[in-house]
Order: structure tokens, then C-alpha cells, then sequence
């Protein structure tokens, strides 16, 4: 049985039109659009989306009539079946496409990477070619190892935008621990046991970026606050609203692309298993109180754990999730817990963080989920999703951690 697992990059690259050229790329991004538009209006009073092949059936033969290829086609059936399903499972309204953005198949497009030009092919046959602006990050992706896959081009604010992805199948490695990681608002906090159960090492991860984007957030509230009325019509105020809320955003990507970097170096230098929490209800324990709503707003775990696991998948390294249910509340290695108070508890008579509980017995149940496989010691995960390639550095870590939690590794063996 093959137990590689694929992985995907997507490369961000302007393109630039001949003359002529650009008006024909965009009056078939805009049928096409219009085309995804039109079957989602069609489906969207139905109880259950159609299957592909009903809707093949029904629209394959009018949209042919418009000029797409038998390839555009049916990306415009997944394009429409994909909004529908999103929208009704977030009890959304019939959504309504307005981004110019066209789903190209890899046959429907001729990609020359030496001479950096691509040709796409647009309605009645016809084909357009674009430059592409290459930068020398993206030769990573020509080593030989990467298969360019589908494509996206996408009109916005006269630049064309083609994203190219790229995927390749990596080997798994053979994991010889497990990592638990509980992720906090100000730290990510980790715990590393072997497969019997014994403690390797725990550490943390600081985590600064929330603090930073939730004190941006507060002052574009208090620039509201101080027009209430007319914050929308003055110009000047919209744009420093925009800029302080623009610059909270990327400091929370650099932070979660940071903190998810110094994770897979961890899991690599230990061989370990990555095990997270699985947060998907968190949003409805937090509607009653203010404070942790307004601060959950902005916390991003989920984008954390999303870096992570695609970060882990270029190494072979697997992810998995556990329910996180008294991770915190529970004693991972059977002696007496006393909370002290809502951060700090005692175990066994020695004073640590709930954090570090948390973390051990998320790695706990990590294992105790593998060995339910029936003997088996693989697990595979899901294809982690599109995003830019990234670099992890060697020997990172966190030394002031792992020196601060020394002597509770020490004493907790005893």
C-alpha cells in the first residue's frame, strides 16, 4: 500500500497581455463568471446539489454553445457546486459571484517555465499567451520534484494574476514521539513523550501577536467612537481605520508563519507525530462572555494549525486532532492535580502551568488514538491546503523554554 502523502503550493505571478490580448482574456473570465453564476441561480432552489453528472446533462450542452471547451466546463460545474454547498452550509443567502476569477484545467493551458510564458486557452479554440513577472523564489518549484497542476487567472484592479500550483507526493516519516501542542492567546505551549508514554520534553513558544493586533483593533474602535455618525464619508479616517486594521492582519499571518515554523523544526528534531486540539465549537462556548469574544476575534488558532500541518506535510510529517475536552483539568500522569488558580496548578507538589497539562494530555490522547489503528502506527492526513511554499530553518527551537522547564522534566520522572 502506498502511504505517500500530496502535498500543494500555490506561486502568486503577474502576467502581462500583448495588445489585443487583454480584452479577449477578459471577456472570457467574465463568461465564465457568468456561467458559474448562471448554474448556481439554476441549483440553488433544489433541496440537494446535483451530482456532476446531472449537471452535465443539463447545462453541458448550452455552455458549449457559448464557446468553453469540454474542460472549462466542467471546472464551471465544480466552481458552482463548490459555492452552493459553501453558502448553504453557513446558511448563507444564494451567493452572488462578483470577482473575475476563471478555474483553468491543466489541458486547457501551455506553461513554458524557461521562457516564463504561459498560453491559456479561451473561448471558440482560441488561445492567449501571457507573460509572466517571475521572481527567483519561485524557481523551488523547478527542481523537478513539483507538477504544475490547475490554475487560477484572476482580474483585479487592471492586473492580471495567475496562481499556478504546483504538488508533489512526499514519504512519511516514521515517527518515534508525539507532540502535543495547546495554543494559547500569548504562547504556544508543547509537550514531546516517546510511544511508551514517557515524558521527553516540554517547552514554549512565545506568541506575541494577538497582543499587538488587538491593540490596533482598539484604536480603530476608538476613531469610530470619536465619529460615530460620519466615519464612513471622512476620507481621512477611513484610511487610517484601514491601515491600522491592515497592518493587525499581517502581524498575525508573520506570527502564526513564525510560531508554525519553530513547530515543524521541533517535530523534525524529534521525529514526532504533530497533535492538535480540534477547536471547531470554540466560537459558541465564548457568545456569553464579552471580553473573551472580543479577544477570540482576532485569535488565530486555526490559522496556526492550518501553517503548521502544511508546513509538516513538506517533511512527511503527519498531523492529527483529538477532542479537547479537560485537557486541562485532568492529571497526565496520575498523580494528585490542585488548581492554585485559573493559570497555575499543582501536580504531584510540584507548581506548573495548566497549559503544560493541557499539552501532555493532548499528546496523551494522540497516542491513545493511534493505538486504537489496530496495531498500526500511520495515520494519514488530509492534503494540506494551497498556500505559498515556505523555508524552515534548522535548529530552531526554543532554548529558554526548555531551560525554564529543566527542572520540572526532572522532577516529574522522579
Amino acid at each position: 500500500m502506498n502511504l505517500s502523502m500530496r502535498v500543494r503550493a500555490t506561486a502568486r505571478v503577474e502576467a502581462v497581455a500583448p495588445e489585443g490580448g487583454e480584452s479577449i482574456l477578459l471577456q472570457f473570465i467574465k463568461l465564465y463568471r457568468d456561467a458559474v453564476q448562471y448554474i448556481v441561480d439554476g441549483i440553488w432552489s433544489l433541496g440537494d446539489t446535483p451530482s456532476e453528472e446531472s449537471l452535465h446533462k443539463t447545462f453541458y450542452s448550452e455552455l458549449r454553445r457559448l464557446g468553453f471547451r469540454a474542460h472549462h466546463v466542467s471546472e464551471i460545474y465544480k466552481r458552482a457546486k463548490e459555492v452552493v454547498e459553501g453558502a448553504k452550509m453557513n446558511n448563507g443567502s444564494k451567493p452572488v459571484l462578483r470577482r473575475l476569477t476563471a478555474r483553468i484545467h491543466p489541458l486547457d493551458y501551455r506553461v513554458d517555465f524557461s521562457a516564463k510564458t504561459l498560453r491559456i486557452a479561451v473561448l471558440n479554440n482560441e488561445w492567449v499567451e501571457l507573460r509572466l513577472k517571475w521572481y527567483k523564489y519561485l524557481d523551488k518549484y523547478l527542481n523537478g520534484s513539483w507538477r504544475p497542476g490547475e490554475i487560477l487567472v484572476s482580474c483585479r484592479n487592471g492586473k492580471i494574476l495567475v496562481y499556478i500550483t504546483f504538488h508533489r507526493d512526499v514519504e512519511p516519516i516514521a515517527f518515534k514521539t508525539v507532540m502535543g501542542i495547546d495554543i494559547n492567546f500569548n504562547n504556544i505551549t508543547y509537550t514531546v513523550i516517546d510511544l511508551n508514554s514517557n515524558l521527553i520534553t516540554i517547552g514554549v513558544i512565545p506568541f506575541k501577536g494577538l497582543e499587538r493586533a488587538l491593540h490596533l483593533k482598539r484604536l480603530s474602535e476608538e476613531l469610530q467612537k470619536r465619529y460615530p455618525n460620519s466615519w464612513r464619508f471622512l476620507k481621512w479616517v477611513r484610511g487610517v481605520r484601514g491601515r491600522w486594521l491592515s497592518k493587525a492582519r499581517n502581524i498575525l499571518i508573520d506570527s502564526a508563519h513564525r510560531a508554525s515554523k519553530k513547530l515543524v523544526d521541533i517535530a523534525k528534531e524529534y521525529r514526532a507525530l504533530i497533535v492538535f486540539e480540534d477547536l471547531e465549537k470554540l466560537k459558541e462556548n465564548s457568545k456569553h462572555c464579552y471580553k473573551l469574544s472580543w479577544e477570540k476575534s482576532l485569535w488565530c488558532y486555526k490559522r496556526i494549525q492550518m501553517f503548521t500541518e502544511y508546513k509538516a506535510a513538506f517533511h512527511g510529517i503527519k498531523t492529527i486532532y483529538v477532542n479537547p475536552f479537560k485537557t486541562s483539568r485532568r492529571s497526565p500522569n496520575g498523580k494528585k492535580l490542585r488548581f492554585i488558580n485559573y493559570r497555575f496548578v499543582e501536580l504531584g507538589g510540584l507548581v506548573t502551568s495548566r497549559d503544560v497539562i493541557a499539552s501532555w494530555n493532548i499528546a496523551l490522547r494522540g497516542l491513545k488514538k493511534l493505538k486504537r489503528m489496530r496495531g498500526s502506527w500511520v495515520m494519514l492526513s488530509p492534503d494540506s491546503p494551497a498556500d505559498e511554499g515556505v523555508r524552515t530553518r534548522p535548529n530552531a527551537g526554543n532554548p529558554e523554554a526548555r531551560t525554564k522547564y529543566s527542572q520540572l522534566i526532572t522532577a516529574i520522572h522522579r
